[in-house]
């Protein structure tokens, strides 16, 4: 019995030393996903509200999907570390005071953890101005 665990213990260290390497690159290559689903629609809520316009981003490994900028709003939410509350506004826009609300939600996983989020416009022209390109779609 000695002799064969001695040997298991061999083997697995020599497959180790072997092999190791060969992993390394494909190993690196691994990322953390991060694909969403983001939405636009009309409404106080996204219960009540039905989406006009969506979208998918991915970000890992690189950046893809139908987001028409898909690596302007990966770079936006590297930036934030997929924080969408604090996406920067825009700068210096005047909008109406029509109250006509547009809801935005983000769906998904960044980075490995879940992601739900939703905000409320008071119209179109506040929701591009105090976003990026993350909802420009």
């Amino acid at each position: 019995m000695r002799n064969t665990a001695r040997w298991a213990a061999t083997l697995g260290l020599t497959a180790t030393a072997v092999c190791g390497p060969l992993a390394g690159p494909a190993a690196a290559a691994v990322h953390a996903p991060s694909t969403l689903v983001l939405t636009v629609g009309h409404g106080v809520a996204a219960a009540v509200a039905a989406p006009e316009r969506a979208v998918t981003l991915s970000c890992a490994p690189t950046p893809s999907g139908t987001h028409p900028a898909a690596s302007e709003a990966c770079a936006e939410l590297r930036g934030t570390d997929g924080d969408f509350a604090t996406l920067r506004p825009g700068d210096h826009v005047v909008c109406t005071k029509e109250y006509n609300p547009v809801v935005v939600t983000a769906e998904g996983v960044w980075q490995g953890r879940r992601v739900s989020y939703e905000r409320t416009y008071a119209n179109e022209c506040v929701k591009n101005a105090s976003v990026t390109s993350v909802f420009a779609f």
